[in-house]
């Protein structure tokens, strides 16, 4: 029996051409203009990974699927900081802080600044559920705040560092939040966080894809996210030289890092917006910052405890700013249930007020 999946070739050949240039680059140390190249093929396979994990959601339904992007890029960026750390010896204590970070900021600030932007001038303005946006800022807030800043106030030990048993109460407490977050927006309080006007697709006369191509999306998802980290990994060093020869501070390249394991994440709810779907946007987005810390910090607070590295935590003054500048426009631009291209341009203000700080600190 012959079986058919209904998936365009570009989305089946894109991984497996990016595997391919990974371990040629791997094994022949090609490095110079094959960067580009492998450039090329992280773009590409970015834009497959978006379309994988959309099937997946269609399939599983809101909000459960926008989940399934944020929990699997979450997850390998955490293997991925702690491969490094553990590689990186204590040169790296600031590594997962600064991942995260970055995160958080390229989220708040970027992603959902573009997202406002491209509903705002396509539509004017557009709704969403004040109840599921509250739920996932409350939770984000909490959780940044202990994890980012707090450790700059405590007094165990010194710096903006946590003891052991600080670290491990701040890993269960950040578990426990994202944890019940994830609870309330799948089980208790799903309606929440579906757009108002949604409909059930079959009303649509779109039908689910059916289960097989469903896991074969699953399988091609993975080895799309593995592949962005691979290939993020093997262009750092070209990326940092980059930096270096253009006078910018080294911590430019974690930043550069970051966006692009989060572009998967990005480009899908850019396209949510501009589907006027701004609810699936959004939860994709907190969902993502959300799940960067909740599942990261836990895990490398354990990776700590069991090798004896020290981990720094705490971010600097400016940071910290620059941080509650953005969680509290956040929250003021989600307060009426609708946006419009205001609220756009003010994130990608902020979004640009950090770039630029980090480039010119």
């Amino acid at each position: 029996m012959k079986l058919r999946f209904s998936q365009p070739i570009w989305s089946l050949l894109s991984p497996l051409i990016a595997w391919v240039l990974y371990y040629l680059n791997k094994v022949l140390q090609i490095g110079g203009a094959y960067n580009f190249l492998l450039a090329a093929a992280l773009i590409s396979v970015v834009l497959a990974a978006v379309h994988h994990a959309e099937v997946i959601a269609h399939r599983v339904g809101e909000p459960a699927g926008t989940l399934v992007l944020a929990v699997a890029i979450t997850i390998i960026e955490v293997a991925l900081i702690v491969s490094l750390m553990l590689s990186g010896g204590a040169e790296t204590a600031a590594l997962a802080r600064d991942t995260v970070f970055a995160a958080i900021m390229i989220i708040l600030t970027g992603i959902i600044g573009l997202c406002l932007l491209v509903g705002g001038v396509k539509y004017q303005e557009q709704k969403f559920g004040r109840f599921g946006v509250s739920a996932a800022l409350v939770t984000l807030t909490a959780i940044s705040i202990l994890t980012l800043v707090l450790p700059n106030y405590t007094t165990s030990v010194p710096g903006p560092l946590y003891n052991t048993s600080q670290l491990i109460f701040v890993a269960v407490i950040s578990l426990v939040l994202y944890g019940t977050f994830v609870m309330v927006q799948t089980i208790t309080h799903r309606a929440y966080f579906l757009p108002e006007d949604s409909i059930p697709t079959n009303e649509l006369g779109v039908e689910p894809p059916a289960n097989k191509d469903a896991i074969l999306s699953t399988l091609l998802l993975l080895v799309c996210l593995v592949a962005v980290v691979l290939l993020a990994k093997m262009l750092a060093p070209a990326i940092e030289k980059g930096v270096i020869d253009l006078g910018a501070p080294e911590s430019l390249v974690g930043v550069i890092v970051a966006a692009v394991i989060l572009l998967p994440e990005g480009t899908a709810a850019v396209r949510a917006a501009r589907k006027n779907k701004l609810q699936i946007s959004l939860n994709l987005a907190l969902g993502s910052a959300l799940a960067s810390i909740g599942l990261t910090i836990p895990v490398v607070a354990m990776v700590s405890i069991f090798t004896g590295l020290n981990i720094t935590l705490g971010i600097d003054t400016k940071s910290t700013l620059l941080l509650i500048l953005s969680l509290f426009t956040v929250v003021l631009s989600f307060g009426t249930g609708r946006t419009t291209i205001m609220q756009g341009v003010v994130l990608l203000v902020l979004f640009a007020v950090y770039l630029f700080t980090t480039i010119v600190p």
